[in-house]
């Protein structure tokens, strides 16, 4: 009886090692279809954040102070980093605007436009000054706005000025959604679909930001510490 006893527990516990084994080849064997990467999300040393005023490359006068607050906002109001001056902070959000252009899409009978399409694109950069390096840049940010004109009289008419303001609290969320959740969250434009024709003579090459070491700490602050010139390219 005790063989019987011992050989009917051995071949019990075979039983649940092979059923476990099978059990954990079967998982490892689906687990690349719920793989899910971990976001490429800011360091941990990284808690203050600065918001440098944007670099406005076209020729709308004032539109870079009117992002670039829209920006600080949106930091503000998620809570999740102190929003400091630059000099206090250890990662700054570094945009250019590049291209600002506005498309009539139909007009009335007097040949008037009563709509438009308004496309505003940036580059931006996020900057680790602790490690003195870009730890990441999207080019091409902006998602075009198309309205009624508000003298057009149709429904949902927008001023230029309202329009504008749409496009910036959208920029401000997406640059908010990449710094704090990560790589893939807010896709850019490619370049093939970005528009040729604008009234700005930006060259691309030139100010925006760049994979390290071209964005550096602010020219104003070098200039202050007493280090001379910002060495970025211009």
């Amino acid at each position: 009886m005790r063989n019987r006893s011992a050989f009917a527990r051995r071949n019990l516990f075979l039983r649940y090692l092979i059923l476990d084994v099978s059990l954990a080849a079967l998982l490892a064997g689906c687990s690349k279809y719920y793989y899910n990467p971990a976001p490429q999300v800011l360091p941990q040393y990284i808690t203050k954040i600065s918001v440098r005023p944007f670099v406005n490359h076209t020729q709308q006068y004032g539109i870079e102070d009117k992002l670039t607050l829209a920006v600080q906002q949106q930091f503000n109001q998620d809570g999740r980093f102190r929003i400091t001056s630059e000099n206090e902070a250890d990662g700054v959000v570094i945009g250019d605007i590049t291209k600002y252009i506005l498309e009539p899409l139909g007009y009335d009978t007097n040949h008037i436009p009563t709509m438009y399409k308004l496309w505003i694109i940036v580059n931006v950069a996020f900057y680790d000054k602790i490690k003195n390096q870009t730890l990441w840049v999207e080019p091409n940010l902006g998602t075009p706005v198309t309205y009624n004109s508000a003298s057009s009289g149709l429904p949902g008419g927008l001023t230029e000025s309202e329009a504008q303001q749409e496009i910036w609290n959208q920029l401000a969320m997406d640059i908010s959604t990449r710094t704090f959740e990560g790589f893939g969250t807010v896709t850019g434009t490619t370049d093939k679909a970005v528009p040729k024709s604008s009234p700005d003579q930006y060259d691309p090459s030139v100010g925006s930001p760049q994979p390290a070491p071209a964005i550096v700490p602010d020219q104003n602050q070098n200039q202050n510490q007493g280090q001379g010139q910002d060495p970025s390219p211009h």
